[in-house]
């Protein structure tokens, strides 16, 4: 199925004008390909604010937006509770979908979500942006050249002191669990990205310092189905105070993926050699936005796809069974027998 939109910049509309929409605001202004034209969020004068700054429309509801503005996309950063029910809705309207991660709160959710928008012709994606950090890609296509050998381990880090008993991230009925599925998402993704299929995971969880109803530290194994062992360490309650968040350790070399500066060390050397200048959320925002838009024209392929996205939603919740039944457990393949592959719909300008 295609779907007609109007030439010039890929017009999009904004759902949540919370933390993470703010961020998003510099790389909208970045892009030529995307256009920010509309916002709304329940809260009308948040929606407002925003707006103000781009010189677009505001709205208290994502209904009222998508019925008043003419847009050919939209970007959801709203509750992970929510995910399932806004997206309905615009793909019901033939809107394509950046959906913040995580997708949604479990899997039967996404599969929905999903199947209805390739059974709409609906292009949808999940938002994971350290696919898109220049470093992260580096490290990548080092890793694909050989240069540091045979991938043996990859060790991942999110871990920074955050007050979180007031924020919607530690309410299990909204965001679905805890530091697992929030900042674990991407940690899924970031491990998915490097060693392909997960094939199976073990989850600890920490001690609860903040005295949350959910996971506040965890600490994560991950096997992949070639069978490289990645670990992860979560925390809102620690900082760790490392230089880099990502480690990829193989038999000729070791890469250094940091927030500040990238490096890699061939084995028997002393010496690193820099190769990226750190993490920059406005590049790696800017430029998931600019594959978005060269998706839907078809003049590129998705980043991230649909079959990424449910896989993350899998990876997670088959932690969470393992968190419960202290023990390993089987990841599925993502897409599984009972539901299509499909191609993503590529939309006619």
């Amino acid at each position: 199925m295609t779907t007609q939109m109007t030439k010039g910049p890929i017009r999009f509309g904004l759902v949540g004008a919370g933390a993470i929409a703010q961020s998003y605001l510099q790389a909208f202004k970045n892009c030529s390909e995307v256009k920010l034209v509309a916002i709304s969020d329940t809260r009308l004068e948040a929606a407002q604010a925003m707006a103000t700054k781009v010189g677009g429309n505001a709205y208290s509801s994502h209904l009222d937006m998508a019925n008043a503005e003419k847009l050919d996309a939209v970007l959801v950063c709203t509750p992970p509770n929510t995910h399932p029910e806004v997206c309905r809705d615009f793909i019901e309207r033939r809107v394509a979908i950046l959906c913040e991660k995580p997708l949604c709160k479990d899997v039967a959710s996404a599969r929905e979500m999903i199947l209805a928008a390739c059974s709409a012709g609906v292009v949808m994606t999940m938002a994971s942006k350290f696919r898109y950090v220049d470093d992260v890609v580096k490290a990548r296509q080092l890793v694909n050249s050989g240069a540091i050998g045979d991938v043996v381990l990859i060790e991942n880090f999110f871990t920074s002191h955050v007050d979180m008993t007031k924020r919607w991230n530690s309410d299990p009925e909204i965001s679905g669990g805890g530091v697992l599925i929030d900042n674990g998402t991407h940690s899924v993704d970031v491990m998915r990205y490097f060693l392909g299929p997960l094939s199976e995971i073990h989850v600890v969880e920490g001690k609860r310092s903040q005295n949350l109803p959910v996971d506040e530290t965890v600490h994560i194994f991950v096997r992949s189905t070639s069978g490289i062992l990645g670990t992860v360490d979560l925390s809102w309650s620690i900082n760790k105070e490392l230089e880099s968040y990502l480690r990829i350790y193989g038999s000729q070399g070791t890469i250094s993926v940091g927030w500040k500066e990238s490096k890699f060390l061939m084995a028997g050397s002393k010496e690193w050699k820099v190769f990226g200048n750190g993490y920059n959320k406005v590049q790696a925002f800017s430029s998931q936005l600019e594959n978005f838009a060269r998706a839907l024209r078809g003049t590129e392929s998705l980043v991230v796809t649909l079959e990424d996205a449910l896989a993350s939603v899998q990876v997670v919740e088959a932690g969470y069974a393992s968190l419960r039944d202290a023990r390993w457990f089987p990841i599925p393949l993502a897409m599984g027998r009972d539901a299509a592959r499909p191609e993503v719909p590529k939309l006619v300008i």
